[in-house]
C-alpha cells in the first residue's frame, strides 16, 4: 500500500471509530461480501475502505467485506460478475464498457459543470434516483450505493509539452469517455486503456499522454515516473465510476444491516473528499520534484476548447441516445438542473 492509502486508511479509521463505539454492535447472522475493485488502495478506494470498516465494526465482525484490488476479475468484466451473482458488490467505470448502459454515460459527457466534490456527489446522487437509470442498471442486477468522485482530469505526457490545445493534433492520447469524444475533435487519437496498463503504454511510446482524475491517480499509477509535462487546468470532464450493490444479494440481508449502509455512506463521502485533497497536497510538490513541465493554457484556448468539445459532443450524444428510444434530453437536463441547485446540500 501507498502512503496514500495508509494515511486514507487512517483517516477513515479514526471518522468512525467514536461513532461506532457509541452506537454499540448491532446484532444478526454471520454474513460475507466480495467487493470487487481494481488497482491498489488509493484515495479512490478510500469510500469502500470506510464503508467495510464501518460494517464490520458495528456487526461485531459478523458481517464482513473482503475487497478484492483485481484479484475477483479485471475492471473490464465486474458489471458481469455482479449479475451472475459471483461479486455482491463492485466498483465500475462506465467507459470501460458503455455499451452496456448507454444512458448512464450521460455522466461521462466532457465539460459538464462539476467544479468541486459537493456538486458532483449532488448531481450523480439525483442521476442515480431517476427510474431510467435505475432499470438500466437493474438489467445488471446492480442497484446504486454511491459515486467515486472523480476529481477532474488532467493529461501527463512525454515528449515536447503542448504549448497550445492546436498542439494535441495527432497526440496518441489515453482519453476515455467523453473526454475521448471532446480530444477526438481537437485532433488527438484518443485510446482505451486500461487504468492498470497506463504506466506501460507510456513507458513505451504507444501512448503520448495520459489522461486521469488530477492528482491522486497520476500519483497512484506513477505516470510522472515517465511523463515530462503535466496539464494543470485543462479540465476536461471526468468519468462515472459508482459503487454497486447485487440487488439480490442486498434484498437478502436482513434490516439491521443494510441500515449500516445507510450509517456509513456519508463518512464514506467524507472521507473520500478528504483523501483527495490529500493526494493533491502530496502528489503536486511530487510532480515537481519529478521535473515535470506545468502546462497552463490561457483563457482564450480553454474557451476555444470547450467550444469544440462540449455542447456539440452534448447534443450529439442526445441525439444518438433518443434513437435508441432513451430519454436523453431529459437525463441530461437533470444533470444540468441538479448541478445548480447549490442549496439543496451534498450529503446523503
Amino acid at each position: 500500500m501507498t502512503r496514500i492509502g495508509f494515511v486514507a486508511a487512517a483517516i477513515a479509521v479514526a471518522a468512525m471509530a467514536g461513532p461506532a463505539v457509541a452506537q454499540g454492535v448491532v446484532d444478526g447472522p454471520k454474513v460475507a461480501w466480495k467487493l470487487a475493485t481494481w488497482g491498489k488502495p488509493r484515495a479512490f478506494t478510500v469510500g469502500i475502505e470506510t464503508v467495510k470498516k464501518h460494517v464490520e465494526t458495528r456487526s461485531g465482525g459478523k458481517f464482513t467485506i473482503t475487497i478484492g484490488y483485481e484479484s475477483f476479475g479485471g475492471p473490464k468484466e465486474l458489471l458481469d460478475l455482479l449479475k451472475v451473482g459471483a461479486l455482491q458488490a463492485t466498483t465500475m467505470c462506465s467507459s470501460y464498457h458503455p455499451d452496456k448502459h448507454p444512458a448512464y454515460t450521460a455522466l461521462d459527457l466532457p465539460f459538464l459543470p462539476l467544479p468541486d466534490a459537493d456538486a458532483q456527489q449532488r448531481v450523480h446522487e439525483a442521476f442515480h434516483a431517476h427510474p431510467f437509470i435505475q432499470k438500466e442498471m437493474a438489467g445488471w442486477n446492480g442497484q446504486f450505493y454511491m459515486s467515486g468522485l472523480l476529481p477532474q482530469y488532467e493529461f501527463i505526457g512525454r515528449g515536447n509539452p503542448p504549448k497550445t490545445i492546436a498542439d494535441f493534433k495527432g497526440m496518441r492520447v489515453r482519453a476515455i469517455g467523453g473526454i475521448g469524444d471532446a480530444m477526438k475533435r481537437l485532433g488527438a487519437v484518443p485510446t482505451s486503456v486500461d487504468a492498470t496498463e497506463v504506466y506501460t503504454s507510456m513507458e513505451r511510446g504507444t501512448v503520448d499522454a495520459a489522461s486521469f482524475p488530477s492528482t491522486y491517480a497520476h500519483g497512484s499509477y506513477k505516470t510522472y515516473e515517465v511523463g515530462k509535462w503535466f496539464t494543470e487546468n485543462m479540465a476536461p470532464g471526468t468519468q462515472a465510476c459508482p459503487t454497486l450493490f447485487n440487488i439480490d444479494a442486498f434484498k437478502a440481508l436482513p434490516d439491521a444491516y443494510k441500515a449500516l449502509f445507510d450509517e456509513a455512506k456519508p463518512l464514506a463521502y467524507d472521507n473520500l473528499k478528504a483523501a483527495y485533497k490529500e493526494a493533491d497536497d502530496k502528489f503536486i510538490p511530487l510532480f515537481k520534484k519529478a521535473r515535470l513541465s506545468f502546462v497552463r493554457f490561457g483563457d482564450a484556448e480553454l474557451a476555444e476548447f470547450r467550444r469544440v468539445g462540449a455542447k456539440p459532443v452534448w447534443d450529439e450524444w442526445v441525439a444518438q441516445m433518443a434513437a435508441r428510444g432513451i430519454p436523453a434530453q431529459e437525463l441530461l437536463d437533470l444533470i444540468l438542473k441538479s448541478a445548480e441547485a447549490k442549496g439543496s446540500g451534498a450529503r446523503s
